[in-house]
């Protein structure tokens, strides 16, 4: 795996410098300043690869910008309304501009009004340090008692909807404006952020689309960009839901290996592909990420690798982000399964056999704890996951210990 490390920008409390340090060979960024819908100009794509191409004292970083993460899909595309045709005019003209730059890895999501989505930001875990949490009761209060979605309280069981009440009683005003900045934050590093009547205002405007009729504006959405992306060497993947399952009444296509399978086969070119998150996935007690990596191993063309641990086997639940290695998804089955597919990758003469890896997300720890860094994106808390990481791998890589002894020995058999 090539081992990538996010940047938001030179606003980022993470600077270049750091990301040498920690070991990264590549940095995932994205022009987050740039409004959605608007085309990513040659002059500020050349901008960000100078910056991550340049240390704080002038010299060369060594680094590149290999993946873009995220080109945003508007909502106005994922609805078919406004100017949806003009935006993915312009998101064809940001690709070509992205590929004339060198970039071959475009990440987006086709989640319908929130992106991801966190009730806590920084929820405290036993240890001291910090990391995001999802509470389905708390989001069930902001979706009844503070949004007033009509007809939300039909969407929870009983018993989620009474606790959603009780603690939306137990809340200062202070305490429920936060929960409601919490969960309308909007992409990472993204500077657009939604008010509840923008919420509102968006939930209206999607109506009655139903999950048949988002499909079919995801798969209209391809169609128009995936035979562009081929032709300029290009390979889109689609992050997955997060969290994986309906919020706000709306459905969201994006959660299960059967979405997947179904999008990847809609349009199937090699350069319509898969953001293979493990925490957005493993979310789900019915996503079973190593056996997705094997079945889908192919188009996965993105790796997201960060654990969560479920409050319970609901399939819509709570969750928080664990260690990397902590977690509910067994890591080290899922990078075996991994590096298995780089190995078929290489054995075929594959030329992008090596898939971009990044650690997704972390707990802040330690000195993370006073930066007040992006939500989910502290220095040292990526850098011990991405260490974690690593160990697992170089294990795994083990020309004595790892993958290839097991294999010597069942072909021996």
């Amino acid at each position: 795996m090539r081992q990538t490390w996010r940047w938001f920008g030179p606003k980022d409390l993470t600077s270049i410098d750091d990301i040498t340090q920690v070991g990264a060979a590549g940095v995932v960024s994205a022009l987050h300043h740039v409004p959605n819908g608007v085309v990513w100009s040659p002059e500020e794509i050349a901008k960000r690869h100078e910056e991550i191409a340049t240390r704080k004292d002038g010299s060369a970083s060594g680094l590149t910008w290999d993946v873009v993460e995220s080109l945003p899909v508007t909502e106005d595309i994922k609805k078919q309304k406004g100017d949806w045709r003009e935006h993915i005019a312009n998101y064809k003209i940001s690709m070509k501009h992205l590929a004339d730059s060198g970039i071959e890895t475009i990440c987006y999501n086709f989640m319908p009004v929130l992106d991801w989505t966190r009730t806590n930001l920084r929820w405290t875990v036993p240890n001291g340090g910090s990391c995001m949490r999802f509470d389905i009761n708390d989001f069930a209060a902001f979706d009844i008692h503070i949004l007033k979605r009509p007809g939300a309280a039909t969407d929870f069981t009983n018993a989620i909807a009474d606790e959603a009440a009780r603690r939306f009683e137990a809340m200062s005003e202070d305490e429920q404006k936060q929960l409601g900045r919490n969960v309308t934050m909007g992409l990472p590093g993204s500077t657009e952020s939604m008010s509840l009547e923008d919420v509102q205002a968006h939930l209206d405007e999607y109506g009655a689309i139903s999950r048949e009729q988002l499909r079919v504006h995801f798969v209209n959405f391809l169609e128009e960009v995936v035979p562009v992306a081929e032709d300029l060497g290009l390979r889109l993947c689609c992050h997955p839901d997060d969290p994986p399952f309906a919020l706000l009444g709306l459905p969201r296509i994006m959660s299960t290996e059967e979405d997947y399978r179904y999008i990847l086969e809609a349009v199937d070119s090699p350069a319509n592909g898969m953001t293979l998150c493990s925490g957005s996935l493993g979310a789900r007690p019915d996503n079973d990420l190593p056996g997705m990596m094997e079945r889908f191993g192919p188009k996965v063309h993105f790796l997201h690798l960060r654990n969560v641990k479920r409050d319970s086997d609901d399939i819509a639940g709570s969750f928080f982000e664990a260690e990397h290695l902590g977690g509910d998804t067994d890591m080290v089955a899922l990078i075996a399964a991994i590096l298995r597919e780089e190995r078929r990758r290489k054995a075929e003469g594959r030329a992008d056999w090596e898939i971009p890896m990044r650690p997704d997300h972390g707990q802040d720890i330690l000195d993370d704890l006073g930066r007040r860094s992006q939500p989910g994106y502290p220095t040292i808390g990526r850098m011990k996951g991405l260490a974690e990481l690593r160990g697992v791998m170089t294990a795994l890589d083990h020309a004595q210990w790892g993958l290839a002894r097991s294999e010597r020995q069942s072909s021996s058999r």
